[in-house]
C-alpha cells in the first residue's frame, strides 16, 4: 500500500494544476474556447453564466433548432453562414479590441432559455450590449434580429452587428473561403465551349450564314407574333369555346377577344400565302417547262385566292358589319 501513497503524493501537484480555476475573466475564458469553433456551442447554464450582469463586453447569440425533427430549414441554411461571421471576426480581431464574443444555443440544449425568452420560432438572434465599461449600458436587455426576410446571408447580419458596436470599435469584415470546386467547374465548362466551337466551327459557321435558315427564323417569328401569341400569354385567353349550341367555337367575337387556337389558324393562314407568295416570286420562274410554270402558276395563284377569301370571311367573324368577301368563302 506504500506505493499507491507515494504515487498520490505525486500526483498531487498535476491535481492542483487540473482543478484550477478559471481566471475570472469571463470574456477572457470565453473567447480562449471559442477561438477553434468561432462560435461557443451553449447550454442553458453556459449561456447565463455568458450574458448574467454585470458584463465588460458585448455578446451576439443565435438560438436555432438544428435538429431535423424541428424541421427549421432556415437554420440550417443559415448555421454556415453564421460560423462563417463567427470565424472571420475571430480571426480578423486577433487582439480583442472589439470585445465582441459569438454564441449558438440550440434548442435541444436550451430549451429553459427558450420558455425564459418566450420563443416560438427560430432562429433568432439577440445581441447583448455590455453593461459596464467604457461603452456599458443600463438597459441590459437584448437587441433582437428576426429573420423575417428569409435567409439571411453573413455579410447582411456583420453589417446589423456592426451597427450595434460604437465607431470607435474595429468590425473585422466577412472573409469566404475559395471555392476552388466552383473555379474548376467554371474553367472546365468555358474551356469546353471553347474546344467544342473551335472543332465545329467549320460545321457551325456554314450554317449561321445561311440564308434561307435566317429567312425562315424570321418569317415564322413575324407569323408567331402578327398572329397574337403575346395576347394569348398576357391574357391567359381559352384554347377555344362553346357557341351555346353544343358546337365549339374557334373564333371569338370582337377585335378585343381571341382564343388560342384561333391564333394557330391565322398564323397558318398567312404561313401559306407567305409561301404561296414567295414560290410564285423565286421557284417557278425557274421552271424550264412552260406549261409546268403555266399550271404552276395557276395552282399558287388559285392558292392565294382561297386563302385570302378565308381570311376575309375570318375577318368578317371578327367583325359582323364587314361587308366585304371573296370568292369561294
Amino acid at each position: 500500500m506504500r506505493w499507491i501513497q507515494l504515487l498520490t503524493a505525486a500526483l498531487l501537484p498535476f491535481t492542483a494544476l487540473a482543478a484550477k480555476k478559471a481566471s475570472g475573466d469571463r470574456f477572457n475564458d470565453f473567447r480562449s474556447k471559442s477561438l477553434s469553433s468561432g462560435s461557443l456551442k451553449l447550454d442553458d447554464a453556459l449561456y447565463t453564466q455568458l450574458t448574467k450582469a454585470p458584463r465588460d463586453y458585448a455578446v451576439t447569440v443565435l438560438l436555432t433548432a438544428l435538429d431535423t425533427k424541428f424541421g427549421c430549414v432556415l437554420c440550417r441554411e443559415f448555421q454556415p453562414e453564421w460560423d462563417l461571421l463567427a470565424k472571420s471576426w475571430l480571426k480578423g480581431d486577433k487582439k480583442a479590441d472589439s470585445r465582441l464574443l459569438f454564441g449558438t444555443l440550440d434548442f435541444v440544449d436550451g430549451r429553459n432559455t427558450f420558455q425564459s425568452l418566450m420563443l416560438q420560432t427560430a432562429p433568432v438572434l439577440l445581441f447583448f450590449h455590455p453593461t459596464v465599461g467604457p461603452h456599458g449600458k443600463l438597459d441590459a436587455q437584448p437587441v433582437r434580429f428576426d429573420f423575417t426576410g428569409g435567409p439571411q446571408s453573413a455579410e447582411q447580419v456583420h453589417s446589423w452587428v456592426a451597427r450595434q458596436l460604437p465607431a470607435d470599435v474595429p468590425k473585422p469584415a466577412v472573409h469566404r473561403p475559395f471555392n476552388w470546386v466552383k473555379a474548376v467547374s467554371v474553367t472546365t465548362a468555358v474551356l469546353g465551349v471553347i474546344s467544342f466551337f473551335a472543332v465545329a466551327s467549320p460545321y457551325i459557321v456554314p450554317i449561321l450564314q445561311n440564308r434561307n435558315l435566317w429567312a425562315a427564323f424570321s418569317l415564322i417569328t413575324v407569323l408567331l407574333f402578327t398572329s397574337g401569341h403575346m395576347f394569348n400569354h398576357i391574357r391567359k385567353v381559352p384554347y377555344v369555346s362553346g357557341d351555346g349550341k353544343g358546337g365549339i367555337s374557334y373564333f371569338a367575337g370582337g377585335f378585343s377577344n381571341q382564343f388560342g387556337l384561333e391564333s394557330q389558324i391565322v398564323a397558318a393562314i398567312y404561313g401559306v400565302l407567305s409561301f404561296a407568295t414567295i414560290s410564285l416570286a423565286l421557284k417557278v420562274p425557274r421552271i424550264a417547262n412552260a406549261r409546268a410554270q403555266q399550271i404552276a402558276v395557276f395552282l399558287w395563284s388559285g392558292v392565294l385566292l382561297c386563302m385570302y377569301s378565308f381570311l376575309l370571311s375570318v375577318f368578317r367573324t371578327k367583325n359582323g358589319g364587314y361587308t366585304f368577301w371573296l370568292p369561294p368563302f
